[in-house]
């Protein structure tokens, strides 16, 4: 049955509770953490549209270790945002077992393991993906945080190295062997980084292997292609990424076509500037107003994205030092627009 235009007679799968641990998830849709993202304000405005689940964006387990106030701070979360992971990255058991205490003292519900960045600096640093080349270590790694706490641990990693070493599969096993209670896989490799296509018939193998809840990543941008990877893969869930950026609607508008066939209408350009207002504003609170205005700069442009007349803008909300330069870019297009005096250049 298809997503869209056709009444559905039955829950789709990705609406049903998925279960990590003794954490439930209300259904399958949730938000991949997100290096430079996914801090606090970011996911309360996915959580509010629908994400059973947030996830932090990645914390070195050794910064934590060494005490960094810095990165301490990235481990705050909001009772509103429950059910919350927080993802660490690690190259020893020690650091790891360390950091996943520290993140459930912090009160997250879940940690995560990242074993899929490829970055060059977390690779050099024996981390990310990187550790899908040392199965051995890598599991011993996961078996540490397990033994370590309490909450329900999870991984999530890529289909392997390159080509060559397509090996999820295995690992997949043996994180469950350990006691991981979910595995997130990203259908490409490392040396693929976010180029080429997803490869949806490994994921399904992964979810073929193992007993635990299997949620898929990579191209999700839409009902359609949600529901493809769970049709394709038989995945318990579908992980969101970059499709939420500057579009945290994108929750609310899956999950309405997923339980009623029928597409949501798109956000209008007013309600993308509130969106885009109150992430500011929520950044402020938890950062301060000059680091907001820093980091907003990766985020307003994406808000009004494809909208007549928004390249103008967006090469001025990249240059905003303010909430009130914001403010005042935000006041500038909304007025162009409602008196039509920008037209094209999306």
């Amino acid at each position: 049955m298809g997503v869209t235009g056709e009444l559905r007679t039955e829950v789709h799968p990705l609406l049903r509770p998925v279960q990590i641990g003794r954490v439930t998830l209300e259904h399958g849709v949730v938000l991949a953490p997100m290096a430079g993202v996914c801090n606090l304000p970011f996911r309360l405005l996915c959580k509010e549209q629908g994400a059973a689940l947030v996830c932090s964006e990645f914390v070195s387990a050794k910064a934590l270790r060494h005490g960094n106030q810095k990165t301490r701070k990235m481990l705050a979360v909001a009772p509103q945002e429950a059910p919350v992971s927080i993802q660490i990255f690690a190259s020893t058991p020690e650091d790891a077992a360390f950091a996943a205490r520290i993140v459930e003292e912090a009160g997250a519900d879940i940690v995560d393991f990242n074993m899929g960045c490829p970055v060059p600096k977390v690779i050099k640093a024996e981390a990310g993906a990187a550790l899908m080349r040392v199965p051995d270590k890598a599991q011993a790694i996961i078996k540490a945080m397990v033994d370590a706490v309490n909450i329900p641990v999870t991984v999530k990693m890529r289909t392997g190295w390159d080509d060559t070493q397509i090996n999820v599969v295995d690992l997949a096993r043996r994180f469950e062997d350990v006691g991981v209670a979910a595995i997130a896989v990203h259908g490409r490799t490392r040396s693929q980084g976010r180029k080429g296509e997803v490869d949806l018939e490994i994921i399904r193998q992964v979810n073929e292997a193992v007993g635990i809840p299997v949620i898929g990543n990579g191209d999700v941008t839409s009902a359609a292609a949600a529901d493809r990877m769970q049709r394709e893969t038989g995945c318990a869930g579908v992980m969101i990424g970059r499709g939420a950026l500057g579009n945290p609607w994108i929750f609310s508008r899956i999950l309405h076509t997923l339980r009623t066939g029928n597409e949501l209408p798109e956000p209008t350009l007013d309600e993308r500037i509130e969106m885009a207002r109150r992430h500011l504003r929520l950044l402020a609170e938890l950062k301060g107003e000059e680091v907001a205005a820093k980091e907003m700069r990766q985020h307003a442009p994406l808000y009004v994205k494809g909208f007549p007349g928004a390249a103008r803008f967006r090469a001025q909300l990249v240059r905003c030092a303010s909430i009130s330069e914001y403010d005042a870019v935000f006041d500038e297009l909304l007025t162009a627009a409602s008196t039509g005096s920008e037209h094209a250049d999306a």
